[in-house]
């Protein structure tokens, strides 16, 4: 696999050296952009779809990915490394094909990662003015965090993971555990500091969010479709070519009126005639798989 051989070098030095030399060179690691092992996590992730097999990835880009990125995070405070590694577990929990166990694994961890990296942001906004971050609404939140670079991307990837974590451990049981108060609030932030972020991301998870836990009993006092509708309309305002944008609506409209189902079957289909993003190559193969799924069934469906 291309620029493997560089990589592993980095990787394994990491991984293989005895404890003493491993705490030397944790200090040495730089705190700003120089970072070498974030250097090359990037240059792994980068190549993330190479070896795929259709929408399923290979696990081994994405894996060096992590591990330089897990390398990288031991650096004090490195926020870009730590939600570059939520980042990169959600891409390997998602489209490299693992097994239920492996899957929840990954987001254990990934749960962890969030939650030290948004510790990092709440100190640093204690530092500045005594406020305590993790009990701000999100406008606030979004006004402590302006000088926060990283704030955006971190808030996103914690609450994807979060989401993710939930969908693995079952709705239910990351319900009691209060994933869908976190999702939200993560989500809301993110539009909070900048709704145009990942195309609208953070409408896409909120919106999302409201669609799926709609059946949450727990969930019963705020969770609505109409939220969910509004949430992912918004995310397609934003960024309309982003195929995650108009899939997860049309999964919403399909739970509805006759004119709602037509206008979700009109998406789908739209989505199966676009060229995927050479950037997002996995990640658009798999929601077209998803979407010509979604048609079979619902043809299925309005023929019974």
């Amino acid at each position: 696999m291309r620029g493997a051989a560089r990589l592993l070098p980095l990787v394994l030095a990491a991984a293989l050296v005895g404890p003493e030399a491993r705490a030397q060179d944790q200090r040495q690691i730089p705190r700003d952009g120089a970072n070498p092992y974030l250097t090359a996590a990037d240059a792994a992730y980068s190549r993330r779809q190479e070896g795929r097999v259709g929408p399923v990835a290979s696990q081994r880009p994405i894996s060096e990915a992590i591990a330089a990125y897990q390398t990288a995070a031991e650096a004090p405070d490195n926020l870009e490394a730590r939600w570059k590694l939520l980042r990169a577990y959600a891409f390997k929990g998602v489209y490299t094909g693992l097994d239920a166990q492996s899957r929840l694994a990954v987001f254990i961890r990934a749960k962890r990662v969030a939650d030290d990296a948004i510790a990092i942001l709440a100190r640093r906004v204690a530092r500045r003015d005594g406020s305590d971050l993790w009990n701000l609404p999100p406008a606030a939140r979004a006004e402590a965090l302006a000088r926060e670079r990283d704030a955006a991307p971190t808030f996103f990837w914690s609450a994807v993971c979060w989401g993710q974590w939930a969908l693995a451990v079952g709705k239910e049981q990351a319900a009691s555990a209060g994933a869908a108060e976190r999702i939200r609030d993560d989500a809301a932030t993110v539009i909070a500091i900048d709704p145009q972020f990942e195309d609208g991301g953070g409408y896409r998870v909120l919106g999302r969010l409201h669609d799926q836990a709609r059946e949450i009993s727990l969930l019963a006092g705020w969770v609505s479709r109409e939220e969910a509708l509004r949430n992912l309309r918004l995310a397609v305002s934003v960024e309309r070519r982003n195929f995650a944008n108009r899939h997860f609506l049309a999964e919403a409209l399909w739970r509805g009126s006759a004119e709602d189902r037509a206008e979700a079957v009109t998406l789908e289909e739209g989505l199966l005639r676009d060229s995927p993003s050479p950037q997002h190559l996995v990640e658009d193969l798999a929601v077209q798989a998803e979407a010509k799924r979604n048609l079979e069934e619902w043809r299925k469906a309005r023929a019974s």
